[in-house]
């Protein structure tokens, strides 16, 4: 039995989320005296692939199939690789690709979902889960009593420690079906540094007074190599890009 960890590679990259996911994993792993397999698909080099063992799995399974354009082809192949593997626990990231993927597995394995974890399970008899509740002004603890549980980790909760460990690579081609989602075109979000991706984030309102000011608040993020944001009124007038728009009903981010 192990802990399996999706790990998104769109883009022709591993992602920061996916190494704290993986991270996260190892630790529930290790208290569980069992091994992490990570789980993701597209062309990367077994090379990149390899450096998932630096935070902590032991087994990479890569379907090369697959573009991960559709989620329903996802949800296939990490079911395949749950029952593969004889996971019990099932670890996400909290990102689009997450939200997207995690409920769809829930449903098929009927697993129990914690969405948005914020530090590491208990498991003292419970399989506990904590998480932030009520626009994040309050903490509520989550117990997940179904055979297999499925956690999908908040971006930036845990701050990884990677050592000199390489994991193993397997090609795994289950099959998924046919997609039924093709993606033809996709237009970039601008900016430096993606927001989800970000250790520092530089944040104004509408106290700035206008969209001419913000050279003020793009240099301070420049100097400290952070992220630039703003509140949703400022993204709904117009005066910066709505992905940079943070808060309750923006992009999520939780500091270290």
């Amino acid at each position: 039995m192990s802990v399996l960890v999706f790990v998104d590679s769109s883009e022709g990259k591993l992602h920061k989320a996916g190494f704290e996911a993986v991270y996260y994993g190892s630790k529930i792993a290790a208290e569980k005296n069992t091994t992490v397999t990570a789980v993701t698909y597209g062309s990367l080099d077994n090379t990149i692939l390899k450096k998932l063992g630096n935070y902590g799995a032991s087994k990479v399974l890569v379907c090369r199939n697959i573009t991960g354009q559709d989620d329903q082809q996802v949800t296939k192949l990490i079911a395949e690789a749950v029952m593969a593997e004889n996971a019990e626990i099932i670890v996400f990231s909290h990102d689009p690709k997450g939200k997207a993927i995690a409920p769809r597995l829930s449903a098929k394995l009927k697993a129990g979902l914690v969405a948005g974890a914020i530090d590491f399970p208990v498991m003292n008899g419970s399989f506990s889960v904590k998480k932030n509740v009520f626009s994040g002004k309050a903490i509520a603890n989550y117990v997940i009593n179904t055979d297999k549980k499925i956690i999908s980790l908040l971006p930036n909760s845990v701050q990884p420690v990677p050592t000199e460990n390489s994991a193993e690579v397997v090609d795994y081609n289950p099959e998924t079906g046919t997609p039924n989602l093709v993606i033809k075109e996709m237009k970039k979000e601008g900016g430096a540094l993606s927001l989800p991706e970000a250790e520092l984030v530089v944040s104004a309102g509408r106290g700035m007074r206008g969209p001419e000011n913000w050279g003020i608040v793009e240099d301070l993020a420049k100097e400290l190599g952070a992220a630039t944001a703003c509140s949703r009124p400022v993204a709904d007038i117009g005066w910066r890009p709505h992905h940079e728009h943070v808060g309750q009903t923006g992009v999520a981010i939780r500091p270290n």
